[in-house]
């Protein structure tokens, strides 16, 4: 069965309802790495997504300070025009190159934003991007209508197709919308972490807007092979490390909420993980989820959410446990 498509809110583009986030493959070395990883892997991780259907993938300059772009860019070389997956990418996180593990600078002046697309697109190889994206609101004291209406410009010269908004409040996609269409919203949004589908995916549908969740699997905690005792042995330089999701006594509680979805899961004869983003990208208004995986063998732990379907019996259950 092919995996499901739809619309990307009023834009052209049909997207599959799972995306490949390209965050760990970035490596070790910045403020939200995931530890160490192998590149002919990720290479390899992202031919793989392509050849079972999957037909964006998403990525940031920030991940991995470039490094997760390159690598992207690797991946593209080896694929077919025809292969060859939507590439999604982001703006607006700069590092400190004296101190890279520091926190990332939120920085979305115009002259910045530029300045990232071109490295951007000399990194992915590429001469457009499908959809750009803003990363997280400014903290620089530029002005929305500045930073905003610099995307327009960058589609008006035919640099990138769309553009979209990561990690918007529900006030600050209403100041954006006033200045242009945003084409799409990238909130957090897992059966752990559900609170943008109260608001912002919401405002989403009743503007247009397409919605690409992050995060389905809550960083790997909703997946079978997470244990309290994986939490303990990640990578020192490992941001979840620092996360209170992956810290008693929240998690417990989450790896609690995984168990619930093994009885759904063998209904299926599918994975825990398949359910956790199947339920995800039910969510009415959800286009699609963005699902990380750091090897081939990965994909195969998830890809069915693709073409699950789950039933009305599914989701109480599933409501009843979260």
């Amino acid at each position: 069965m092919a995996l499901q498509r739809r619309a990307l809110g009023n834009t052209d583009l049909s997207i599959t309802t799972v995306g490949l986030g390209a965050w760990a493959i970035g490596g070790s070395g910045w403020a939200y790495g995931w530890g160490a990883q192998d590149d002919a892997s990720s290479v390899a991780t992202i031919v793989r997504a392509a050849s079972l259907g999957i037909n964006w993938i998403d990525t940031a300059p920030i991940y991995g300070l470039g490094h997760s772009e390159v690598v992207v860019g690797r991946a593209l070389r080896e694929l077919s025009a025809r292969e060859r997956p939507l590439v999604f990418t982001k703006c607006g996180m700069l590092h400190d190159p004296k101190d890279p593990v520091r926190e990332p600078e939120r920085n979305l002046s115009p002259a910045s934003i530029r300045r990232e697309l071109e490295a951007s697109l000399g990194r992915l190889g590429v001469d457009q991007i499908d959809l750009y994206q803003f990363h997280w609101p400014d903290a620089s004291g530029t002005p929305l209508a500045d930073s905003w209406g610099e995307l327009g410009l960058l589609i008006d010269e035919g640099k990138i197709r769309y553009a979209g908004v990561c990690n918007f409040t529900l006030d600050q996609l209403r100041q954006a919308e006033a200045i242009r269409h945003v084409d799409s919203i990238q909130p957090p949004f897992s059966l752990i972490r559900q609170g943008s589908g109260a608001d912002v995916i919401p405002w989403a549908a009743g503007h247009g807007s397409g919605v690409i969740v992050y995060s389905p699997l809550q960083s790997g905690i909703l997946t079978a092979s997470f244990s309290a005792a994986r939490a303990a042995a990640l990578a020192a330089d490992d941001w979840r490390r620092r996360s209170a999701d992956f810290q008693e006594p929240a998690l417990s509680r989450n790896l609690a909420l995984r168990d619930a979805l093994i009885p759904i899961a063998e209904r299926h004869h599918t994975s825990v993980s398949a359910i956790a983003i199947a339920w995800a990208t039910q969510f009415p208004a959800v286009t699609g989820a963005i699902v990380g995986a750091r090897s081939p063998e990965q994909l195969d732990d998830w890809i069915d959410a693709g073409k699950l379907r789950l039933t009305a019996e599914d989701l109480r259950e599933i409501a009843a446990s979260s």
